[in-house]
């Protein structure tokens, strides 16, 4: 029988191999390799494989310029996508089910962090909704939203980013409410996974601020490279100006609201405009 005391790890189990480091702050904190290894597992469930996704898809779009096609007459797959079937109410629940499955990358960012939390709502801001951060997500939106859609036009003019092809929903009575639960989805899962939970697990793992946060921009435009040298920019600078933020405050719900709005008018707006505007 062991003279150890019943609250110590015996020699040789997984407790006893990586013990557990008691954080500063009263949190506890795991190892090192243990903050790399979750990072790796919820980017390689996520926008890590967008990302390699992307790629290979501006490879193929490059090969497509190659041979004498314009960017700009590439065109991308549709960002939402639906079907109108006999059997409407499967065609909600299939919906749903896609937007579900778009959270839980986050979901398991968000269980991880519980594990080990980085201060007050798990380091990221999740301990209470406060009032001014849904203007702050709509100064964002605002602050984003302009410049990104001049940033679109100029860079389908000249040449640089596909068409994108942003839904091709059919026209049903739950098209828009559905788009907005795909915006939120978006929001929620990019903003949790790109920015808060890999902005703190580098930090954890040692990383500097300014290291962090270009490894978060260039992941978030590598996902967008689909979209053409343009989406890949737009994103990334969308990417350092979240990131700052996030460093600074700790706080991603006004970031979440932003993208969400961001991506809600872009979704609408392309239902009842790509009819009538070229470039859009």
């Amino acid at each position: 029988m062991s003279e150890r005391g019943s609250g110590e790890p015996e020699l040789g189990s997984p407790d006893a191999a990586a013990p557990e480091v008691a954080a500063s702050d009263g949190f506890v904190a795991l190892p090192k390799q243990r903050y790399g290894l979750e990072l790796l597992a919820v980017l390689g469930v996520s926008y890590g494989m967008s990302g390699i996704s992307a790629l290979l898809s501006f490879l193929r779009a490059q090969i497509t310029i190659n041979r004498g096609v314009g960017f700009r007459n590439v065109a991308t797959g549709p960002i939402n996508s639906g079907r109108k079937t006999e059997f409407q109410w499967l065609d909600i629940l299939d919906q749903l089910a896609g937007v579900l499955s778009g959270l839980l990358p986050a979901f398991l960012a968000v269980v991880l962090l519980m594990r080990s939390p980085a201060g007050r709502g798990l380091g990221i801001g999740l301990d209470k909704l406060r009032g001014r951060e849904l203007l702050q997500g709509c100064g964002f939106a605002a602050l984003i939203g302009i410049p990104g859609l001049a940033l679109v036009y100029v860079a389908r003019e000249l040449g640089l980013n596909a068409q994108i092809v942003v839904t091709d929903f059919p026209d049903v009575w739950y098209r828009i409410p559905v788009l907005l639960l795909d915006a939120f989805q978006d929001g929620v899962a990019e903003e949790i996974i790109v920015g808060a939970f890999v902005l703190t697990r580098l930090r954890q793992l040692g990383w500097t601020n300014p290291r962090a946060l270009a490894a978060s921009a260039v992941l978030r435009g590598s996902y967008h490279l689909y979209q053409g040298y343009g989406g890949f920019i737009g994103n990334a600078v969308m990417g350092i100006i979240f990131g700052w933020w996030f460093q600074r405050t700790r706080r991603v719900v006004p970031l979440v609201v932003a993208h969400f709005v961001i991506d809600a008018v872009s979704f609408i707006g392309y239902v009842y405009l790509h009819d009538k505007v070229s470039w859009i």
